[in-house]
């Protein structure tokens, strides 16, 4: 027998039992049900939330050349504000690589990681050829990212390895799966399809200032595609292929998963920076201690971060020489924050992010990890700023865009329009948001999407779709 053909059957093991039945049951719990109102609200917030994020990521040069590449090689239906036509895969994988490219998009702390983006990213390409509705869409990404954050829990990746090519396909696979129409065998299914071939992402691109980090939640959203629609095609997979996973190949943590009806999407954090979250903290210290110095930044001296040990580990870059090497940099945060004010993409473009005085800053920063942050788990940070007019301090244990500390509709759609702004009128942007956040579920997304494209002609103003869908934005809760 071939050696690649040799195979000792699995055995799950029992202690996973309990983790496979909380995720049996949280499909089973939204595969057969419409959305609760929260859960469909919040939903939307991070489906505006990702989309402002791909639309500021699509400014860079290899994310342009991406979607010129498929549109040219593939074209197909799906297209983006002054865009080309995509076909579905195509789009899925610029939707993704634009989201992630800048760092603002959502996160959840107990997944460490954002099981959000890649499900944007497969859902709406699909639910637009489908022809589905926005609460078709809610449904399927409620399932996925409840499905999502638990593996992300559970599935812990070993040292050297980064998430986004990981655990987040299993969301996919769910959603996708729910989507399209799957009952709850069916979208379990998928799951474990999906389970069968999860890979390992390095985080050494981070390290070394590569953008093939930006390519992962793409990879896990074809993965999860590609799980859906096999599933739906009756491949199927051993029950027991996520528990042979987390036994083999992760970290897996023992604690219990989360009961079935707790929301975890509620618990979804939104950045209003773009930088990893473990940055947040050290930044808005650092911004709180801008409005303090009276003379600018050249009369500091010294700066001193403590913060959790876990943020020292992963984003203790020091003097970053690319912009996603700086992303994943507490050092630069500050100094930038120091500096500018602000941590919004322009930050990583060459006159900002080579800013003489920036660099002196960031040189200047010496990193602590905190032992009893740490030793509780809790996040936070205290930031001391020694200048020639004397010390500054502040700490910070909660951000805006926490779960504790969300966004309000204002900021959310006031980070959309400046994150939309190249490609996306400001009066278009807005109404946009309204039309997401309160149009009633049963609107058709492709009249949601139309929003975003560019001024209809005086004919097309008169036709039925943009009737429609002035007369579907009634409230709802």
């Amino acid at each position: 027998m071939p050696a690649d053909c040799l195979y000792a059957e699995p055995k799950a093991p029992l202690t996973w039992d309990a983790h496979l039945q909380v995720l049996r049951e949280v499909i089973a719990l939204h595969a057969g049900r419409p959305t609760p109102p929260a859960a469909s609200l919040q939903a939307r917030r991070l489906l505006l939330d990702t989309l402002g994020c791909a639309l500021a990521g699509r400014r860079a040069d290899e994310v342009q050349q991406l979607e010129t590449g498929f549109s040219r090689l593939d074209p197909g239906a799906f297209c983006f504000p002054e865009g080309k036509g995509m076909a579905m895969h195509g789009a899925t994988q610029v939707l993704a690589m634009a989201a992630t490219w800048d760092e603002a998009c959502e996160g959840h702390a107990l997944a460490h990681g954002r099981p959000g983006v890649p499900l944007v990213a497969a859902l709406l390409p699909l639910g637009l050829q489908l022809g589905a509705s926005l609460g078709a869409f809610t449904d399927a990404f409620v399932l996925g990212y409840e499905i999502g954050a638990r593996a992300g829990a559970w599935l812990r990746i070993r040292s050297g390895m980064h998430v986004d090519a990981n655990w987040p396909a299993l969301g996919v696979a769910a959603g996708v799966a729910r989507l399209m129409g799957l009952p709850a065998p069916g979208i379990m299914q998928a799951v474990n399809i999906a389970a069968c071939q999860l890979p390992t992402s390095l985080y050494l691109p981070v390290v070394a200032g590569r953008t093939a980090r930006n390519t992962y939640l793409a990879h896990s959203a074809l993965l999860g595609l590609q799980a859906a629609f096999a599933s739906a095609a009756g491949v199927d997979a051993p029950h027991d292929a996520l528990a042979h996973y987390a036994s083999t190949y992760a970290t897996a943590a023992p604690q219990p998963l989360p009961a079935p009806m707790t929301m975890l999407l509620l618990d979804a954090y939104f950045k209003p920076f773009a930088a990893v979250r473990h940055v947040h903290y050290g930044a808005v210290a650092a911004l709180r201690i801008r409005e303090q110095l009276h003379s600018g930044t050249q009369d500091i001296r010294s700066i001193v971060l403590t913060v959790y040990e876990e943020a020292t580990v992963y984003c203790g870059n020091r003097a970053p020489l690319t912009p996603i090497q700086a992303q994943f940099s507490l050092s630069f945060g500050v100094a930038a924050m120091l500096r500018f004010g602000n941590i919004d993409p322009p930050v990583y473009a060459a006159a900002h992010f080579n800013d003489p005085e920036l660099r002196r800053l960031e040189a200047l920063v010496v990193l602590q990890a905190d032992p009893d942050l740490t030793m509780r788990g809790q996040r936070g940070a205290t930031l001391l700023v020694q200048s020639e007019s004397g010390l500054l301090q502040e700490s910070v244990d909660s951000i805006a865009g926490d779960a504790s500390h969300p966004l309000d509709r204002a900021a959310l759609c006031e980070k959309f329009q400046r994150y939309a702004a190249h490609s996306v009128s400001s009066g278009h942007a807005m109404e946009f948001c309204t039309a997401l956040l309160d149009s009633h579920p049963d609107i058709e997304l492709h009249l949601l999407w139309q929003q975003l494209l560019p001024s209809p002609s005086p004919a097309d103003l008169a036709s039925v779709p943009f009737k429609t869908l002035k007369a579907s934005t009634a409230a709802h809760p």
